[in-house]
């Protein structure tokens, strides 16, 4: 740990020069915490009404919103004046499904033996800056080493780095031999990457599961079946027995912790549901009875659409770099993905916006809206997985999600409209978060 708040230190020295030369230091609050006038043309404050407000104020002062004022005010008072009148403007994006810590490449395998947990805190620096500066000012990041990614979550809190705020739940609780546990390897080898987090057994189970939470855990994230990407053979079924099942959600619970599963097959998905999880990532093979167990627990499915997308174009083309285990999967489960999620949503599924990044590419994040505007959303409700369901999702409802007094100030811009074309999302030209102004274009 303490190499890597060293590590973390040093970066910051060159990582502060490189975001003034991009113009983009933080410039949203004076040294003393004054007062700050947005002055905004059009705005989506809260998205789950889908009300625009027109020619409007947003005051902050010490980073939250204390009033929304009529008109364009400002002049002649002390503070600082922003001027977004030709833009449009939105609460701060939420990404439900990240792994800042690492990112999908051909040197992928190498690399798990290779990069320290120094390295991957690192590494996750510069993908949280560009997390946030494609406009995502909160995230989930559900799968990575304990150390890295509870250290870049506490750096970016103390504001040593800059990045989304990370809800964490740090190494995935996955089975011995399954998704989420280490595979194709030698077995030497095999041992010293496997995570204390792989159990067997209801009470190895429990004992992971109150690990992860003393290690740091915001949230529980589980593997309930085989993954795609995991280099073994082993199907994308149930892997873990409902009584694991069982116990795993009752000692998060207990620990007052929500849990989110990795879940493709309809098996795990259902017996995860059944057991009292929150909510489901992926959900490629959910049936009509998974659409109705969500529907009647109110869980939540984050479809992260860009993944399948990603693994499916990759596997099929001519630069393939999966392996044939990986491959076969990824070919099975990409192209169902749109599919699913057209059905959850006309099923009345609730939906959170998550893509998996790290799968494909950390800063591209928005180009999930036009994949759920694809599978039948509207544009309003694909901005709503990403605002209000998301923070509901995650139990931030009253920090982030909307634009109102009281809530901190995560705000972006862009130009057009993205309740007419979504794809305006993916090109934001001012991001805002805690009253900080981190890009303005």
């Amino acid at each position: 740990m303490r190499s890597i708040l060293m590590a973390l230190g040093l970066l910051l020295l060159s990582t502060v020069p490189s975001f003034a030369q991009q113009g983009a230091v933080p410039t949203g609050l004076s040294p003393d915490g004054g007062t700050t006038f947005v002055q905004v043309g059009r705005m989506l404050a809260d998205p789950g009404t889908g009300r625009i407000l027109t020619d409007k104020t947003v005051v902050i002062t010490d980073g939250r919103v204390v009033e929304i004022r009529d008109g364009f005010v400002g002049e002649g008072q002390p503070g600082q004046i922003i001027d977004l009148r030709d833009a449009f403007v939105l609460p701060g994006l939420i990404d439900s499904h990240v792994h800042l810590t690492s990112q999908q490449s051909p040197t992928g395998r190498l690399d798990a033996v290779t990069l320290s947990t120094s390295d991957r805190a690192m590494i996750g620096v510069r993908h949280a800056r560009l997390t946030l500066m494609a406009g995502f000012t909160t995230v989930a990041d559900l799968g990575g080493a304990n150390e890295a990614v509870f250290a870049l979550r506490d750096a970016i809190r103390r504001g040593d780095v800059i990045g989304p705020r990370i809800i964490a739940s740090g190494s995935s609780v996955s089975i011995h031999g399954g998704h989420g546990d280490a595979n194709g390897y030698r077995d030497e080898v095999l041992h010293v990457l496997s995570s204390p987090s792989i159990c067997s057994g209801v009470d190895d189970c429990m004992r992971a599961v109150r690990e992860q939470v003393r290690a740091g855990a915001d949230i529980i994230k589980i593997t309930a079946t085989g993954g795609v990407l995991s280099n073994t053979a082993a199907g994308l079924g149930q892997q873990f027995t409902e009584d694991e099942l069982a116990a795993i959600v009752e000692a998060a619970h207990r620990m007052g912790r929500r849990v989110t599963a990795h879940a493709h097959g309809a098996d795990g998905i259902n017996a995860f549901l059944r057991a009292g999880g929150d909510s489901i990532e992926h959900g490629t093979y959910l049936d009509d009875e998974s659409i109705r167990l969500m529907r009647d627990s109110g869980a939540w499915l984050v479809p992260t659409l860009m993944a399948g997308d990603y693994v499916a174009r990759v596997a099929s083309g001519p630069d393939n770099f999966f392996t044939p285990a990986q491959t076969e999967k990824a070919l099975q489960a990409g192209p169902l993905m749109l599919d699913m999620a057209g059905r959850a949503h006309r099923g009345g599924v609730r939906i959170a916006f998550g893509t998996d990044s790290g799968v494909s590419a950390h800063g591209d994040n928005a180009q999930e809206f036009a994949l759920l505007v694809r599978a039948g959303l509207t544009p309003l409700e694909a901005i709503q997985t990403a605002t209000v369901n998301a923070a509901e999702h995650l139990g931030i409802a009253d920090q982030a999600g909307r634009i109102a007094p009281g809530m901190p100030a995560d705000l972006i811009a862009v130009r057009g409209d993205p309740l007419t074309d979504v794809t305006v999302l993916e090109h934001v030209t001012f991001v805002m978060k805690g009253g900080v102004v981190y890009r303005s274009e």
